[in-house]
């Protein structure tokens, strides 16, 4: 059946009037009037009748009037874009792509999150792969979160946060013993950190602008060795401010900034737009945004 037909039948329950259901509808009576000749004709029933002034409804026109109400209501649903969505029946499993820095310090947060609203939910964490990956168009991970490059032309994205690159060093380190400058910094070993062994960056092109160089001493492929090897050495590696602080101090490091002028790191996420629409993906990826800036995601690092 058409589902105006269902429309306007269920008007016409509600108001048992063609007058007041065509103004219901927007439309005119005589519209109205033809469409009722048509219900009659194809339930079989005059559904509504005259008494005196006005229309009562038949017995068969009652027994349909919740019935219609209840149909439409969950067409609605239907075609709503997410309606009907809640979180606490969600039975899924999402894959998150992100460094291994980036995931200690949302990881607790992240997941105290959504096991508050979805008990059955899990997520899988992945380490990143290699450049250009076509991970986000395969299917193989839901959301992506870091420095975004190399992705995919159709992939979509979010903005999450700008964020400068810190020093780190034991606290005990000769570093602090002295302003730190540019000249100092390059003065004393580092800790290189890189999933693919690359020696070279940013750094050392600011440091070259300016006539210097440092020594990569040691090259790591994670932030958490090159946090334990700064720890036990003299050695300096980079890290992100605040995002550890707990940890760093445990570790009996501390930060400082980089006397440089270098660009923040952008950080943000990406998917695929096959799942834009879906309420549940929509769902997931707010709260890898809203872990990514919580100031209380410190607490669980």
């Amino acid at each position: 059946m058409d589902l105006n037909l269902l429309r306007v039948l269920d008007a016409l329950l509600q108001e048992n009037s063609v007058t007041r259901a065509a103004e219901r509808l927007g439309t005119s009576p005589a519209a109205v009037s033809r469409t009722l000749a048509k219900l009659r004709r194809t339930v079989g029933d005059p559904l509504l009748v005259r008494a005196g002034q006005g229309l009562v409804p038949t017995p068969r026109a009652l027994e349909l009037r919740d019935e219609v109400g209840a149909l439409l209501r969950g067409c609605d649903n239907v075609l709503r874009p997410g309606a009907g969505f809640e979180a606490v029946h969600l039975q899924r499993t999402f894959t998150l792509q992100t460094a291994e820095l980036l995931l200690v310090g949302l990881a607790g947060t992240l997941t105290d999150r959504l096991q508050a609203e979805a008990p059955h939910v899990d997520v899988v964490f992945l380490p990143e792969s290699g450049e250009g990956g076509p991970a986000l168009r395969q299917g193989t991970v839901d959301v992506e979160l870091g420095v975004l490059s190399h992705l995919d032309p159709e992939v979509q994205t979010r903005a999450l946060a700008r964020m400068p690159l810190v020093g780190i060093a034991r606290s005990g380190h000769p570093l602090f013993d002295r302003p730190i400058d540019a000249r100092a910094f390059a003065a004393v070993d580092h800790i290189g950190i890189s999933r693919l062994g690359k020696r070279l960056g940013p750094i050392d092109g600011a440091l070259g602008a300016l006539g210097l160089s440092r020594r990569i001493a040691v090259v790591v492929p994670t932030h958490t060795s090159a946090m334990l090897l700064a720890r036990d050495s003299d050695l300096v590696a980079l890290t992100l401010p605040d995002w550890l602080p707990d940890a760093t101090s445990a570790l009996g490091l501390r930060t400082f900034p980089v006397p440089l002028d270098l660009a923040p790191l952008d950080l943000g996420m990406a998917w695929h737009p096959r799942n834009s629409g879906d309420p549940g993906h929509r769902w997931f990826r707010d709260h890898v945004a809203a872990s990514v800036l919580d100031p209380s995601r410190a607490a669980h690092a």
